[in-house]
């Protein structure tokens, strides 16, 4: 059985990995001329927070996470020979994965979203002041109380899709670039005729809208900043009723700060709304931030479906892997897992899988 991925976002290089891991030979092709380029996993905040996402993904992004966070925990924190990866410099450095829990404060008139947080949450606990200086020094004065989810953890979303691809070349797996694989069309790859692929696997995101018609933009936006005056060992949620943000440590004095939810799919520079909600906040959390360099200023189109629940929907030998909205990194290694079972077994995920996509349109 061979299988073609196209797409080499998180969702594309995870199938290509759980896959090829499982003995099925792979390719996968990409219509970017190299990795990242104009896809929204390069801009991911890479936080694998299932129970903080359950607040607004429920129990289904909840499991998938929890599961994700396992896979990742396999693939890049617990084998340090395969968690790292060349760095744009040529030198070595790590992915970038920590598992240290995820933080989430309030400022003192929002208290009550952490209230509200830790109702539609679970696995957290409950941390004073001192607790919270214990965790990050950096903030002793400035929270009275924090809920911390102590099992979650982020990675850097960049260096984890390189590591991806490191990964794929040890499994000499083939990842093309530069390949033009829109659906439908002439030069499609769906349209070629295949001698010995018998799946193709489809992670184009909004690549994919003209055969998901239900498929709709959210443009995110994010910063990357820099100050040497701040350090955090931990993804920082900030609840606002309004504009909650979160900060991502990346290391090195970089900091990820993101992100809007624009129902959009023009992938525009970013609005000075924007950049100055992201700015104040990220002041408030700490006021180093206000004397900090901005390194990046990043967008990106996320595909979703209307009820932001991803999906794996097949027509013929065509399964299209789509709608992660915000979930990305976290959701799409147990995708990857249903889609090599599917492929390989035959098995159904219904929490997922939609019926074949041609029986829906004779419906």
């Amino acid at each position: 059985m061979d299988v073609t991925v196209i797409g080499a976002g998180v969702a594309g290089l995870s199938c290509a990995v759980e896959l090829a891991q499982r003995g099925v030979t792979v390719e996968v092709l990409d219509q970017a001329e190299r990795l990242g380029a104009g896809g929204c996993s390069w801009f991911a905040g890479g936080m694998l927070a299932p129970w903080c996402e359950e607040e607004n993904g429920g129990t289904l992004i909840c499991e998938l996470g929890a599961e994700g966070l396992s896979w990742w925990r396999e693939q890049l924190a617990d084998r340090e020979d395969r968690a790292v990866c060349d760095d744009p410099t040529g030198r070595k450095a790590s992915v970038g994965a920590a598992m240290n829990g995820t933080l989430v404060l309030a400022h003192g008139r929002d208290t009550g979203e952490l209230t509200r947080f830790s109702r539609l949450t679970r696995r957290h606990e409950w941390l004073d002041g001192a607790s919270i200086v214990r965790l990050e020094p950096d903030l002793a004065g400035r929270f009275t109380t924090a809920l911390f989810f102590r099992d979650e953890g982020h990675l850097d979303p960049r260096k984890a899709l390189t590591a991806l691809v490191q990964r794929l070349d040890q499994l000499q797996v083939p990842v093309r670039h530069g390949v033009h694989s829109r659906p439908g069309g002439k030069d499609s790859v769906h349209s070629q005729p295949r001698e010995r692929s018998s799946w193709t696997i489809d992670c184009t995101g909004m690549g994919a809208r003209e055969a998901l018609s239900d498929l709709r933009g959210v443009k995110g936006e994010m910063l990357v900043l820099r100050t040497p005056e701040i350090s955090l060992s931990r993804p920082v949620r900030v609840l606002h009723p309004r504009a909650p943000i979160y900060v991502v440590p990346r290391g090195d004095g970089l900091f990820m700060v993101g992100a809007t939810t624009i129902e959009s799919d023009q992938p525009t520079r970013i609005s000075a709304r924007s950049m100055l909600e992201l700015l104040t906040s990220a002041y408030a959390l700490h006021p180093a931030f206000g004397e900090a360099e901005i390194v990046e200023i990043g967008t990106g189109v996320r595909p979703a479906f209307p009820d932001n629940l991803p999906r794996i929907r097949r027509e013929g030998n065509i399964l299209y892997v789509n709608g992660l909205y915000r979930h990305g990194f976290l959701v799409a290694p147990a995708l990857a897992r249903r889609v090599a079972d599917f492929v390989q077994h035959g098995h159904r995920f219904p929490e997922v899988m939609n019926a074949d996509l041609r029986e829906r349109r004779l419906a």
